[in-house]
Formats: structure tokens, sequence, C-alpha cells
């Protein structure tokens, strides 16, 4: 009796409980909405009327836009997946001299952006540098005499990207084969298959989804590259929008090109997502005692020439030109504008890493405060929506962000006038917030994806304990999890960072007048064939872009 008399009746089992608020969850998805404001920007002011900008555009340029983009991926996605799909293969299967080195020296070219590449290359090759110059004086010839290929063309800007973005198929296509049973390989070999046959039927099927995945990642930042494609006079979208917004003076033609480069990242993401999903399946077990293929003297000194040529022209030589460059250029005379520059980059990336970061802690706490099977499919959604702003190429979200803002501006500053009688005039567009909202937007991915996975790992148990023993929440974070997170955390400070000090698109498009950062003075100098005064900010980016580079390194050897 007792026992039904505890049981609750139907009455009271159906009494609705109180519903409970989900703060992290409004939050997630506040701050969705706020990030995301440069997508609907696009959407909604695509839909404006245009002035004739667009039906002229779409008569000219817009295949051009739309074949030299798909053309300029393309290239890369070639490019990429044989360059780094080699030197991946031999740095983790085969064993020559070297090879130690090359597995380090070969992420390396990631450290130069992809514009100074191009600036350098150009100096290098175009009819009056030092290349053609050496081979009219050697032979003789004129220039009718010979052909040159042109760097400045689809295949050359194709080719400069591909040398700086392999990098990206090279890691993950190496932990793919380093993962792979060597056995297997073994096995098709005795069974009579070649190298290069067993290479293609066994090793590479395995490592696809790190292949494709690597690819995807190098073609998105390609889509979203302006320095190479405008130096070159290669008109694709990310060039175009740009044009559009200050060339023609026609906004509603600009966010329409913003979406339709849009639709092109989407696809590219949902590239990138399916080969991470594939790459979910259980891995082979990699083989502890099976060694590394030894190579013979002719295809070890192959090996070595085929990691070498990647190195040499992705890193080696570009930066041993920017070297002689500054040595030639009168430094003296520019110091004090190198100094207002680098402050500028300094300040705009300290404030951008440290927002990043201070976002990307609340949302890992956010999905970490809840059991996977008590997260709100909202919040999840608004999670991969907050985190979608690496994907989107600098231009598209600068073209994004100038309407809103604009429109705020006007609201706030005729709102100002009515009330006070005082005109503020434009006050977030080209303003410092503006270039720091567009970098939050763009970078909060990288610095999420650092933080979380080590917000994750921390035990609930660590938290259980410390509250027994009387410690509050903020003590906890402080004493219990920062040690803990401190790598991570640093880590995930200096790559946004330097993505920031590097971006090109989005500060061009929406820094205040007057205001130049290390990539704008290299930009501005390449563009007027400068690069004599531009080596030396050109050359303290490659620098700086080399910290995570062998920060990359030293984590990837304790693994």
């Amino acid at each position: 009796m007792s026992v039904l008399n505890a049981l609750p009746t139907r009455a009271e089992s159906e009494t609705p409980r109180p519903l409970r608020v989900e703060w992290h969850a409004i939050g997630i998805i506040a701050l969705c909405i706020f990030l995301i404001i440069p997508i609907l920007g696009i959407l909604f002011g695509s839909m404006a009327p245009s002035e004739g900008s667009w039906d002229h555009l779409v008569s000219t340029v817009l295949w051009d836009y739309v074949l030299n983009t798909l053309g300029l991926l393309l290239i890369v996605a070639v490019l990429t997946s044989t360059m780094g799909t080699g030197a991946a293969w031999l740095v983790a299967v085969t064993d020559f001299p070297g090879r130690r080195i090359f597995e380090w020296l070969l992420v390396l070219p990631v450290a130069a952006p992809a514009y100074i590449i191009a600036y350098v290359y150009t100096d290098l090759l175009e009819f009056a540098g030092p290349v053609q110059t050496w081979i009219r004086d050697v032979t003789g010839w004129g220039a009718s005499d010979y052909w040159f290929p042109p760097i400045r063309s689809l295949p050359g800007a194709g080719v400069m990207l591909a040398l700086v973005l392999y990098p990206y198929v090279y890691l993950l296509a190496r932990s793919s084969f380093l993962n792979q049973s060597r056995t297997r390989f073994a096995a098709a070999r005795s069974l009579g298959a070649s190298p290069l046959r067993a290479f293609w039927r066994v090793a590479l099927p395995s490592a696809k989804a790190a292949i494709l995945g690597g690819m995807a990642l190098a073609m998105m930042e390609t889509a979203a590259d302006f320095g190479v494609a405008d130096y070159f006079g290669v008109t694709t979208f990310s060039t175009g929008i740009y044009r559009a917004w200050y060339g023609l003076g026609d906004p509603v033609s600009s966010l329409r090109l913003a979406g339709l480069l849009l639709v092109i990242v989407a696809i590219l993401l949902m590239i990138e997502r399916a080969a991470r999903n594939d790459s979910d399946a259980p891995a082979i077990a990699r083989d502890s005692l099976s060694p590394p293929m030894k190579l013979g003297p002719v295809l070890s000194i192959g090996a070595m020439i085929g990691c070498a040529i990647p190195i040499l022209f992705g890193f080696l030589i570009p930066v041993l030109r920017l070297i002689w460059l500054a040595l030639e250029a009168d430094g003296v005379r520019s110091v004090s504008q190198f100094v207002i520059f680098a402050r500028n980059s300094f300040s705009l990336s300290i404030g951008t890493a440290l927002i990043a970061l201070l976002l990307a802690l609340f949302l890992a706490y956010a999905q970490r405060s809840r059991t996977r099977a008590d997260r709100l499919p909202v919040s999840v959604a608004a999670t991969r929506l907050a985190t979608l702003g690496y994907a989107l190429p600098g231009t598209l979200l600068a073209v994004g962000l100038l309407l809103p803002l604009t429109s705020f501006d006007k609201i706030l500053s005729s709102w100002v006038e009515n009330q006070f009688g005082l005109g503020l005039g434009l006050i977030l567009t080209g303003s410092v917030f503006a270039l720091i909202y567009a970098y939050v937007i763009r970078f909060l991915t990288v610095a999420y994806n650092t933080v979380e996975p080590a917000v994750g790992a921390i035990p609930t148990s660590m938290d259980e304990a410390a509250r027994t023993l009387g410690s509050r929440t903020w003590r906890i974070v402080s004493k219990v999890h920062f040690p803990g997170l401190r790598p991570a955390l640093y880590s995930a400070a200096l790559l946004v960072f330097i993505d920031t000090m590097r971006e090109l698109p989005a500060t061009l498009l929406l820094r205040p007048f007057n205001f130049e950062t290390l990539a704008t003075r290299v930009y501005r100098l390449a563009s007027d064939e400068r690069l004599a005064e531009a080596s030396t900010a050109a050359l303290a980016l490659v620098v700086i872009g080399l910290i995570p580079v062998l920060l990359l390194n030293k984590v990837s050897k304790r693994h």
C-alpha cells in the first residue's frame, strides 16, 4: 500500500513541468545572429533594385568571373593534391636521406601570404626582371626571339596559390598515411603489384577523405583570395565584388556577386563536411613495428628532389628575394612609417585575438555545460552558424557588413540629430570597430576549433571534486581548468593574431580613411610596382607567419 501511495497519480504525472530558461542557448543564438549579419546583409541587400549596372555586368563580365573562379579552383585543386599527396606519401611511408628535415620544411610555404609570393615572382619573372634579363644576356636574343610563359595569367595565379596552399593537403594526407597499415601495401607488392599500382589501389583510397578535406580547404582559400587575382589581372568573384563596390559605385551588384560567391563557398563546405564525415570511419591501425620502405640510391635522389621543389619555389626563393630587396631598399627613411603600420596591425590583431578567444570560450563552455543528449538542436545549429565565418571570403564579409553598418549609422545619426540637433555622420562604417567586427566573424572558427576540444576534454569529476571542497565556479575555472587550457588558449590567440595580420580584402574595404596595416602597405606599394619599398613589410609578415608553423611542427612531434 505504501508503494502504491508513493506512485504519482495520473493527474500529477500529466501536469506539465515548468519550462526552464536555457540561458546558454539564448546566448549562443544571440551571438549567432550577431555573427551572421554579413550573410543576412548579402541576402537582403541583393534583392534591392539595381540601377542598370547588374545587367551590364551579366552581359559583359559575369561569365568571366564564373569561368575564371572555377578555373582557378580547378588548377589549385589539381596542383595542391598532387604536390601535397606526393610529398606526404614520401615522408610518411618511405625512408630516404633528409626525410625528417623535409617532414617539417614542407610546411613552411604556408607561412607566406599568397599575394607576397605573387609579387616576388612577378618581380623575378617579368620581362624586365632578373631571370629574363639573364636569358637575353646569355643568349643574345631579343624580345621577339624567344617565348616566356606570362606570369600574370590565370595559370600563373593558380601556381602562386598552389605553392602556398599545398600544405593543407600535405598535413592531412601525411596524418592519414601514418595511420595506415603498411602490411597491406607490402601484401599488394608481394602479389606482383608495382609500387605505383599498390599506391594507387591500396594507399590512396584509404587517404581519400583526408586529401579531399585538404583540397576543400585550399579551394576555400582560393575563393577568398583577392591579392593574387587582383595583381595578376584575373577577374574572379573576389575582385569583381571589390570593383563593383568601388569602381562602379553599385552596392547592389556587389552584393549579388557576393551571393553567387556564397553559393560556391557553400558547395566547398559541403565537400569538406562530407570528407570529414568519411574520415570518422574507423581508421586502419598503424603497424608500429613495420619500418618505412627503404629507397634505393636513384629513388632516394628522386624523393629528395620531389620534396625540395615545393620548399624551394614556395618559400626559399621568395624569402631570399625579399631579403635581397630589403637590403637594397632605403629602410632608414621609412622606418617611422613602418612603425606606424606595424602598430596598426598589432593593435587590430591583439584586439581581435582577445575578443575571439573570449567568444570561443563562451561557446565551448556553453556546449560543455550540458550533456550531449541534453543539448538543444537549435543551440548546436547556432554554434555551427556562429563558427561559419572562416569559410567566408574577406570581400564577402566586407560587403555584407557595409550595408547593415551604413543603415545603422544613418538611423542613429538621424535620431541624434532630431533629438539633440547634432550631426554625427558615419560612426561605425569605415571605423576600427568595423574592421575588428569582420575579423572576429572570420577568425572565430580558428579560435573555437582550437579551444573547444581542450574544454571538452576536462572531466566533470574535477568540477565535482572542487565543489565538494567549497570552490566556486570562478575559482574552479581559474585554478583547475586554466592550467590545462593554457596551451590551447595560447595557440588559439596566436593563430587568430597571425591570420588577422595577414588579412587583406576585408581591411581594404572596411579600413578607416588613411589607415594602413602591414598587409595594405605591401599591397599598395606592390600594386605601384614598388616591391623594394614593400619588401620590409612583406618580410615581416612572412616571419610572423613562421610562428604558428614552428609551433605546429613542435606539436606534431609530440604526437
